[in-house]
């Protein structure tokens, strides 16, 4: 029996329902697709992620890889490897790669569901597949001579990574201390050693090109001086990609990690054996922009992961609560000879799992929606419409870190407090997969910028640095909603108040901001209060999308026929979390208007 079953239905309301995105098919660069094609494309995933890719979810985790320190190379289960033979030779890497290429143009909104129920069943076979994703990062930004590089990626299916962190410098990646050395033939040598790199080796293909931050001979300080190497792990002709010799990039260790134990992280050293040799991408000195093509279709995706684990955790304990008999109903509590009931008619199993269920299917919603803005992105550059593509983009970076950073945070918390709880003792053993989903999911917190990083960006440079601008569009469009009245109009009001709640916050972080121009130290009132406005932020961006789809469900509900559960549950889930999640929010500006930044002055030896 498989440990995933995907939440179609509810793909398919937030697809078409909420987003309408029908409106995006069968016109412009998606003339080809229709809402029948996209379902089609959707079960298909279904049923290949609910049995082929879930198949290895377990042994995989269990077996983990094996290195072979003497070659670098590090091997995985035969079991998992099927199952990433199943995603190839189903040509769902199409989506990733460039259209010259055989890639399939297809919406993000699209993309996304589908990865969802990839990353939901087997996440290890997403990643590892990475490399059409990457080749389109090398067709759009290499020279003419590079995209042969991009056109074998694709053609051969060969892997990639991304290389940033050093062991040295961690998240400071302008500390980095890699070095490239440009040689006589336009190619260049790099030396240095990575680590924490994702998937970095696997026995799954033929050749892996790895995209390499250093910092070339000469080059300047910080994140500024850093170029990016396409560096890969056999040398090929250009012309053939027939592959040829070994070059310097050797895997040197491979992590014990608390999950996601199938996809080997790696320490990679370069050109220590033999010259690391590389190119430099586009043949200009602009690595962190173009890493960030990389690092902000990574940060999509660890927020993806997540969020579809959580989904994966909330179906497990939901079928479980109905079956699982212990105790009396709580109103016959005083009779002992009273009938035993499934859990789920304890009224703490289900306010649990209502609380799964919203932060679940609102989160979904949250990912779908920023997919949404990255069609409309693709559409507005199409017809060249620079002024609504400009809105667009700034409105796509305020959402990200939001995504990566709220989506994971709150996804690795609930899998652990709610999903697992609801197993009682079981979930804390092997013999249901919850175990592994709270491991798994940990480090969604951790790669592609924690979730204090995430904070940080998202105040400093989505915020302050835009002027507001995406936030106060997104503002505006959340106030008219909240002013637009109906069956849901209580709600709504409180979903106004938590807005205003945020909007005060953020101007308090940005008095905070303004004031360390003539007092340093008040800089510190603002990093402490980061992380807690990125929380506060998504949850009532939560809350929006959830009473959205509560207003559809409500417009369908007359006719609804065997749909009416569902639609009973869109209404019960928004309901339950405006009125027990969104009254924190004021709790959380109380706490951050009477930031003192006193923290910062106690001493070390206190701690």
């Amino acid at each position: 029996m498989s440990h995933y079953n995907a939440n179609l239905r509810d793909i398919e309301f937030c697809l078409f329902d909420l987003l309408g995105r029908e409106k995006v098919l069968g016109s412009s660069i998606y003339s080809e697709l229709d809402r029948d094609t996209a379902m089609g494309m959707l079960e298909e995933v279904k049923r290949m992620a609910e049995n082929d890719l879930a198949a290895s979810f377990v042994e995989g985790d269990r077996l983990g890889t094996e290195f072979n320190k003497s070659t670098g190379d590090v091997k995985v289960p035969a079991s998992f490897a099927k199952s990433y033979r199943s995603y190839m030779d189903g040509e769902w890497w199409r989506i990733d790669a460039p259209e010259e290429f055989g890639g399939t143009l297809i919406p993000a909104s699209i993309r996304w569901a589908i990865a969802e129920m990839v990353l939901g069943s087997n996440p290890a076979v997403h990643i590892y597949a990475s490399g059409p994703s990457f080749a389109q990062v090398a067709y759009q930004l290499g020279t003419p001579e590079q995209k042969k590089i991009a056109k074998h990626m694709v053609e051969k299916q060969w892997g990639a990574t991304m290389q940033l962190t050093e062991p040295d410098a961690g998240s400071d990646v302008g500390a980095g201390r890699s070095k490239a050395v440009q040689q006589s033939d336009g190619t260049w040598h790099i030396t240095g050693t990575k680590r924490f790199i994702t998937s970095g080796d696997a026995d799954i293909y033929d050749n892996i090109i790895h995209f390499v931050l250093a910092r070339p001979e000469g080059g300047g300080p910080g994140t500024k001086g850093l170029s990016l190497f396409m560096i890969p792990k056999f040398i090929f002709d250009f012309e053939t990609g027939e592959i040829g010799k070994r070059n310097g990039v050797y895997v040197t260790n491979v992590e014990h990690k608390m999950g996601l134990n199938v996809s080997a992280t790696c320490e990679i050293n370069l050109g220590e054996k033999e010259p690391a040799v590389g190119y430099l991408l586009g043949e200009v000195h602009n690595g962190i922009a173009q890493m960030f093509k990389i690092i902000e279709f990574a940060r999509m995706m660890v927020g993806t992961k997540a969020i579809a684990t959580l989904s994966a955790g909330y179906q497990q304990a939901l079928a479980y609560s109905k079956v699982r008999v212990q105790g009396g109903d709580m109103k016959l509590m005083n009779d002992k000879a009273s009938p035993r009931v499934s859990i789920i008619h304890h009224p703490d199993v289900r306010r649990s799992l209502m609380v799964q269920k919203a932060y679940a299917e609102g989160m979904r919603a949250l990912v779908l929606y920023t997919a949404s803005i990255q069609d409309d992105i693709a559409l507005a550059r199409a017809a060249k419409n620079e002024e609504s593509l400009a809105d667009l983009e700034a409105l796509n970076d305020l959402l990200l870190p939001i995504v990566k950073g709220y989506g994971s945070e709150k996804s690795w918390v609930l899998l652990g407090t709610e999903s697992l709880q609801t197993f009682g003792g079981s979930g804390f053993t092997e013999d249901w997969p919850l175990e592994q989903y709270v491991r798994d999911a940990k480090i969604d917190t951790l790669y592609e910028g924690t979730t204090a990083i995430q904070g940080l960006d998202f105040f400093f440079r989505k915020i302050v640095k835009d002027r507001g601008r995406a936030l106060g569009l997104l503002a505006k469009e959340l106030g008219k909603f909240c002013a637009s009245g109906g069956e849901l109009a209580s709600e709504k009001a409180a979903l106004g108040k938590a807005l205003a709640d945020v909007n005060e916050m953020v101007g308090t972080m940005v008095g905070f901001a303004m004031e360390s121009a003539e007092q340093a130290e008040e800089i510190y009132k603002t990093g402490l209060n980061t992380s807690r406005l990125l929380m506060a932020v998504g949850d009532v961006l939560t809350g929006w999308l959830l009473l959205r789809q509560a207003e559809v469900a409500l417009a369908k509900s007359a006719d609804a026929g065997r749909d009416s559960d569902f639609y009973a549950g869109k209404i019960a889930a928004a309901k339950y979390f405006i009125r027990t999640v969104l009254p924190h929010i004021s709790a959380d500006r109380a706490i951050l208007e009477s930031e003192d930044g006193s923290l910062m002055n106690v001493a070390e030896s206190a701690f």
